[in-house]
Parts: structure tokens; sequence; C-alpha cells
């Protein structure tokens, strides 16, 4: 006699596997896609909120056109002068124009650096002008908070020292009072650099001048510098080295950097 069969209890845990295992393996969960909208994008850099003009004194082609330089522009103060010149050199012959290229970039680096847009006045160092007049008028045609010009002297051989010109008696409101705050500011920077004020022209390394087209047309806070005399021989050697460059690039640009934080935001 056969044992009886035992009736197979479907419990709901049999009840589940047997449904999937008659369904098969079960798909895989499907993907979901991240839209790219909830993904945070990364901040554009700020523009940069300042201008300055930066005006490299001369220009490498000024010698060999003459009549181009020397023709007669529109002085600022009702007069005319020569459109431009050659500029100077030390005696063993680097040129002012290309020590004043050389140092417009040192500067441009250092400003940019600091989120300052800068502008240049010339686009290289071969070519000829623009005329004082042109330059003087820079600053304004670029929307800029200031100008800023550069060069190096060529006075007497004893002379030696830096000076800031600035446009005087005053021809508007920018000349009156924050084109002298900026010869100030940078004055007062490249003391702080370790160089000496002018002790041949100007007063105290300022200087207030009449003649300059560069500064008359100037309707934003404009001042020159004079970095140095070229025709002394010890200043001579530190215009001529990247090291004395890149020192007068750093203390320029912090004159420029002080005047513009002072300025209304």
């Amino acid at each position: 006699m056969s044992a009886p069969r035992r009736a197979l209890v479907l419990t709901p845990a049999l009840l589940l596997l047997v449904a999937c295992t008659a369904a098969g393996p079960a798909a895989p969960a499907p993907s979901v896609a991240v839209p790219t909208s909830s993904v945070a994008a990364s901040p554009a850099p700020a523009a940069p909120t300042r201008t300055v003009v930066l005006d490299p004194g001369h220009n490498g082609g000024n010698g060999s056109a003459r009549a181009a330089v020397t023709r007669q522009v529109p002085d600022g103060r009702g007069g005319t002068k020569a459109c431009n010149t050659t500029g100077t050199s030390t005696d063993s012959g680097y040129p002012e124009h290309a020590f004043t290229w050389d140092l417009a970039g040192r500067v441009r680096a250092h400003l940019e650096a600091a989120g300052v847009a800068v502008v240049l006045t010339r686009n290289s160092d071969d070519g000829v002008g623009p005329c004082v007049d042109e330059r003087g008028k820079a600053g304004q045609e670029a929307g800029a908070d200031l100008l800023v010009s550069l060069h190096a002297d060529g006075a007497a051989a004893s002379g030696r020292g830096f000076h800031v010109a600035y446009s005087s008696p005053p021809l508007n409101d920018a000349q009156s009072g924050p084109a002298v705050d900026l010869a100030r500011e940078l004055r007062d920077a490249l003391r702080a650099g370790g160089f000496p004020t002018s002790d041949y022209i100007g007063r105290d390394g300022l200087s207030p001048r009449a003649d300059l087209g560069g500064l008359n047309f100037a309707t934003v806070p404009a001042a020159l510098v004079e970095c140095a005399n070229m025709r002394n021989a010890e200043e001579a050697a530190v215009v001529s080295s990247a090291e004395g460059r890149e020192r007068y690039a750093a203390a320029v640009a912090a004159g420029i950097t002080t005047f513009l934080a002072g300025l209304p935001a």
C-alpha cells in the first residue's frame, strides 16, 4: 500500500518565487537621465571694471620717418608742436622706444593680473607715431579711467632720478585735481620701489608742465612718468636690464592700482 500524497501548500513566498521563475530573469532597472539644467554651471569670470590706457613713448619707426614725425600738430593750448620724436637712448645705444615698449608690456601684465583692462596707444615697436595729440585723446576715446604715458629722459649725465609730469595750468576738471592725485600715487609707488626722485628737474618727484600735448588733450586723469635719465651711467644700467624694467613695472602698476582703488565704484 503506497503512502498517501502530501498536499502542496502554496504560501505567498512560494507563489512569488513561481511567478518570478515563470517570467524569466528580472529586467534591469531603467537608467534615469539627469537633466543638464540640474548640473551647476561654472560661473563666468568677472569682466574688468576698470580700464587703463598705457602710452609707451615714441616708436621704433620714428627715426626713419622724419617727415611724418616732424609735421606740426595741435599742442592742446592753441599752439603747435612736432607730431612726435625719436626719443633718447643710453650711451651704449639702448633706445627709449624699446624701453617704453618693454615696460608697457610688463605694466600691462601686472594690471591684467589685478583684473584691470589695458589699452595701448601703439601695438608694436616698429611703427611710426601716433602723434602726441592722438596719444593725449586716447584715454577718453577708450572710455578709460586714466592714462599713463611711459618715458625715460635724456638729460645731462650728472642728473639722475625719476619725475612724474602732469598738465598745468589745468585745462579741465580731470587735470585740475585727479591728474595731480594720479601723479602723486605714481611718485609714491616709485619711491617705495627704491627709485630716487629727480635731482635736476621738477620738485619732489613731480613736474607740472604746459608743453606736453600728450597730457594737454586728456580729459581723464593723465600723467607722464620719466622713469630715469638714460644718459646717467648708473640709471642706464637699470633701464637696460630686464630686472630693472620689472622693478619699474611693479612700481608703476602699484601706483595705478592705488589710484583706481580710490575712485568711486
